[in-house]
């Protein structure tokens, strides 16, 4: 790629360039890629309706970018390394000619199905070889994939399925992670009581436990395989034609179902991947987050292949069989670039330097930190042990919304300073917003996280519902995207992410919203009411704290707890779990109602004194009430 930045001179003549003619700047980007019909207009949007388009009326197929044209040059280079959940188990290479085959029978498998262009396809899989398959496959046919994480409970799989409409839905099985398998099979067929709008279920054999199969329904992956032809034209496809929906946690009940469009996510995240990691043709990456996140869809496979780069899909977790695995599988396979979440630090920070010190690590240049703020005492461990000193570290900030990373420091190029994000990509125009909604111009300054100016890869809307797409993140400051974050920005214009300011809290990088958990809860006939928030977490970064009120005398707390997050667990998936519940006489309100969270943050943090004016609350008591049942 032309446009890599090398210097700070030349970080700052692309940051100029895309400042003051962000058109010709994209413009010559996507100059670079293959495209069938080249675009008529680079950028036409309306901030205030939430309206964008890039490279308009132009053509081209995201997997003819990822694998076909690398073919030629490439083809015998390892586009995919799959590393099992157990190290005795051998792991795959997976060459971009073998990639290629592959992406095209499942491509004609899908189409066997009857699955057409703008359909939706269901993918609740493991992290295997099949799932980027899958995933590549619905790119190349023009069908929309909606990945679900495979730790949901089946009611939130139902919930996405029924929200998109899924034709199909492509599982395995079961999963391994760590010690542990997982039923999948089971899962979806509880969630399918309640999807009318399925036709097919799509099962790939991974655990090889015997799973029930609904003959006019199922089938397995490997017999639809069988006599799928390896060729494929790939489906020409608009620019702005939605490639994949992604399901993200909102503050309000329903999930919101991302929409991103093919042109511009393959520009951007191309052009980020290229320039957050430093990558260099013969490297070996490797981004140890699931696909069913948008980190995994963008900087596993996406990105990466784009660039023609060797990415690694990883089964396991870090410490299985031991805290030792993720620097094992770096000095396996020489890793170059490395890319985790400040929870996965933490967990392993914690543990006896031992499972560091006995790997070499020297293969590492680039070592990266995704899904919240890093905390100081995390940052300076993973510069020391883990990137010798030697590594930069780029503490990205991006969300589900966004596409790719906007704010990250560049390798050898941004200065570090720990616990910033740092600076902006070129492209991306952040401001901080007061509480009374103006712009701060010092260049010091705290406050709300703003984008000015759209960028290639924004999502375009939520599915089906373009009403809330633009009242969550466009009405708060009309003509400014909101990203729900605070920031807090140096004399130097660095970044420095805060955390969100809406009632959505990150765990272990996972954004939750409260909203659902609160809703899961309140289903238990036990229940009257329930308050859901975060407070710190050593590992986890933040854990969830609920305030429970019940409707009459409770008979036994301990089984009450167990049942609750059970409830969650089935409602949601175990990431929702709370590490903390109090039960409480009842929650602090103002006079219309609303639960003042503020104080029930407080308490949570262990701050019992400090709870501003609470005169005005409906029952001020309350507060004492809780503040005594903490210290209990």
């Amino acid at each position: 790629m032309k446009y890599k930045i090398n210097n700070l001179e030349q970080y700052e003549e692309q940051y100029q360039e895309a400042l003051s003619k962000p058109k010709e700047f994209w413009n010559k980007i996507a100059q670079e890629f293959s495209w069938s019909k080249k675009w008529t207009e680079v950028c036409e949007f309306d901030m205030i309706n939430a309206e964008f388009s890039w490279f308009k009326n132009a053509k081209t197929n995201i997997t003819e970018n990822c694998i076909d044209r690398h073919l030629k040059d490439k083809g015998s280079q390892t586009a995919l390394i799959f590393e099992p959940n157990a190290p005795k188990d051998k792991a795959e290479h997976i060459s971009y000619n073998e990639l290629h085959k592959r992406v095209c029978k499942m491509a004609n498998a899908l189409l066997a199905l009857d699955v057409k262009k703008g359909d939706r396809v269901a993918i609740y899989l493991p992290m295997i070889p099949e799932l980027s398959i899958v995933v590549l496959a619905c790119a190349r046919i023009g069908a929309i994939h909606s990945v679900i994480f495979a730790g949901f409970s089946s009611s939130a799989l139902a919930a996405r399925i029924n929200d998109a409409s899924c034709k199909i839905v492509v599982t395995a099985d079961g999963g391994f992670r760590g010690n542990k398998t997982i039923d999948l099979k089971s899962i979806v067929d509880e969630a399918l009581k309640d999807c009318p709008c399925v036709q097919h279920v799509i099962v790939a054999e991974r655990t090889k436990t015997e799973v029930k199969m609904h003959p006019s329904r199922d089938n397995y992956l490997n017999d639809l395989l069988q006599n799928a032809s390896e060729v494929h034209e790939a489906e020409p496809m608009d620019a702005e034609d939605p490639l994949f929906i992604l399901y993200t946690s909102g503050s309000t009940g329903k999930p919101k179902g991302m929409v991103h469009t093919v042109g511009g996510y393959m520009v951007y995240t191309a052009y980020t991947f290229k320039n957050v990691f430093a990558y260099e043709q013969g490297d070996v990456y490797w981004c140890t987050a699931d696909i069913g996140w948008i980190t995994g869809h963008s900087y596993i496979l996406y990105g990466p292949l784009l660039n023609g780069a060797t990415s690694i899909l990883f089964e396991g977790v870090p410490t299985f069989p031991n805290p030792g695995r993720f620097w094992d599988v770096v000095d396996k396979f020489g890793v170059n670039q490395f890319y985790t979440a400040p929870t996965a630090i933490r967990a392993l920070a914690k543990e006896s330097l031992e499972y560091v010190e006995r790997y070499k690590l020297s293969s590492l240049k680039v070592i990266g930190s995704v899904g919240e703020p890093i905390n100081e005492e995390a940052w300076q461990w993973y510069h020391k042990n883990i990137g010798k000193g030697n590594c930069p570290i780029v503490d990205t900030w991006w969300q589900t919304e966004t596409g790719g990373i906007l704010i990250s420091p560049i390798p050898h190029v941004s200065p570090q300073i720990p616990t910033y994000a740092t600076t902006p990509l070129p492209g991306i125009q952040p401001i901080l917003m007061d509480n009374s909604g103006a712009e701060i111009k010092e260049s010091e300054g705290e406050g709300r996280l703003c984008i000015k100016y759209p960028w290639p890869s924004i999502a375009r809307t939520i599915w089906g519902d373009h009403k809330r797409y633009k009242e969550t993140y466009f009405s708060a400051y009309p003509g400014y995207y909101f990203t729900g974050d605070g920031a807090r920005r140096n004399k130097d214009e660095m970044y420095r992410i805060t955390g969100r300011v809406d009632d959505v809290i990150i765990v272990s990088g996972h954004n939750l919203g409260t909203a659902p958990i609160e809703d899961a809860i309140n289903e238990h006939d036990e229940i009257a009411e329930s308050a859901i928030v975060g407070f710190p977490h050593d590992i986890k970064g933040n854990a969830l704290y609920g305030f429970v009120t019940t409707k009459s005398d409770i008979k036994d707390e301990e089984q009450l707890k167990k049942d609750i997050n059970a409830l969650i667990s089935a409602k949601i998936g175990p990431i929702a779990k709370l590490d903390k519940i109090q039960f409480t006489s009842g929650l602090p309100k103002t006079r219309s109602g609303k639960i003042m969270r503020r104080i029930l943050r407080k308490i949570a943090e262990g701050n019992l004194s400090d709870f501003g004016d609470i005169s005005t609350l409906l029952n001020p008591e309350v507060v004492k009430q809780i503040k005594d049942g903490r210290d209990a």
